[in-house]
């Protein structure tokens, strides 16, 4: 039988939560906000991914507060207007979609805030051009010649915690099923584990042990005020001499699990524009085994996976428990039913597509059958 299309269980203090397949649509940010609020395209683009048959669909990064945005264009959940729009377009999306947990990625961009949208360039956007002045754990831009970040003070580390404590409550509220911090590619809590972007002087900064401690506590306050699915997306090499290393990943995940993390989303990159990063198909999974067989965590792979087998040959081999897909969701929304019918394995759906699969494939609706008028 596919591992792929098997049941997986992941548990938290509320209870086990259970996905229909081992496929995760990860989080792709659409940059189609008003004002930090859920529109229709997130409305359209959700209703086509959870009827895509994956087992679990992870929201977009979603800011925590207005200065945490990647780009003006970003989903927020700070106020109750940003909450009242969001859950809006996720239950009407839902209502749309069969039953299929959903999670939220909950984000702080850091030092790579107040940038443009990729189709307007990417680069950070003047006072003048409607940006703001961004922050992070040290005085240090992404790009040189950038507008130097604010180098956040302990009182305002302590604030950040209680905007992510307060996005998660409200996260809980929406009735989503699971949190995923967002840790990984260049954003700020990436930001402070890596030596190249954190050059901070007190507790916060230099060693190992002091660079995971403002993540740490972070994740502890939002376990101890969330009770749902929470695990957090890492970027487990900064592909940079002297920078964030796939071992101090593995033991910084190991420290989450004692903190009561359920499961780790291993990626990579996005803390400096000088990575080298050796990209090519499976490029990402030999860090998440490293991850998997240290810590112990249910742990996500992702980046260029593209094909089922090669999709089904990672869980073979154990060295992930979840596949998890973004670009390749977005060129083939189907793409779960596609793998389905090559590894035989089932998919959950929608009646209204029930009769659109050529008959040798409609097994992947577990042998529906449809009559025709």
């Amino acid at each position: 039988m596919s591992l792929l299309f098997t049941n997986y269980t992941l548990n938290s203090p509320r209870g086990p939560l259970e996905l229909a397949n081992r496929v995760v649509v990860a989080p792709m940010c659409q940059y189609s906000a008003s004002n930090g609020e859920a529109t229709d395209w997130h409305l359209m683009h959700w209703g086509n991914l959870l009827n895509s048959g994956a087992g679990l669909f992870i929201i977009e990064a979603t800011g925590v507060t207005p200065e945490g945005r990647i780009t003006p264009a970003c989903l927020g959940l700070w106020d109750d207007r940003t909450e009242a729009a969001l859950k809006d377009k996720l239950t009407r999306a839902r209502q749309l979609a069969p039953p299929t947990p959903v999670f939220i990625q909950l984000a702080h961009a850091g030092r790579k805030a107040s940038s443009a949208t990729p189709w307007e360039g990417g680069q950070l956007l003047s006072i003048e051009q409607g940006g703001w002045n961004a922050d992070a754990p040290s005085a240090i831009p992404q790009l040189e010649g950038e507008r130097l970040p604010h180098e956040l003070s302990k009182a305002e580390l302590k604030n950040l915690i209680e905007a992510f404590v307060v996005a998660a409550k409200r996260s809980d509220r929406i009735g989503v099923d699971g949190i995923e911090l967002h840790g990984a590619h260049g954003y700020l809590l990436h930001q402070f584990l890596s030596p190249i972007a954190n050059q901070r002087t007190d507790e916060y900064g230099g060693s190992y042990e002091n660079r995971i401690r403002f993540p740490l506590e972070l994740f502890k306050s939002v376990r101890d005020a969330y009770p749902g699915v929470l695990g957090i997306r890492i970027s487990a090499s900064d592909w940079i001499e002297g920078g964030w290393t796939p071992q101090e990943t593995a033991d910084f995940a190991t420290q989450l699990k004692t903190l009561g993390a359920d499961f780790v989303h291993i990626s990579s990159g996005g803390i400096s524009p000088a990575q080298k990063i050796a990209i090519g198909p499976n490029y990402q999974v030999p860090f998440a085994k490293l991850v998997k067989d240290q810590s112990g965590l249910p742990t996500m792979t992702v980046g260029l996976i593209t094909d089922p087998h090669q999709a089904e040959e990672i869980l073979q081999k154990g060295d992930a428990d979840l596949i998890a897909l973004a670009r390749a969701f977005l060129y083939k929304p189907r793409w779960a039913w596609e793998a389905a019918a090559a590894l035989g394995g089932t998919v959950p759906s929608n009646e209204r597509y029930w009769r659109c699969l050529p008959r040798e494939a409609q097994a992947i609706f577990g042998n529906v059958k449809v009559g025709q008028r």
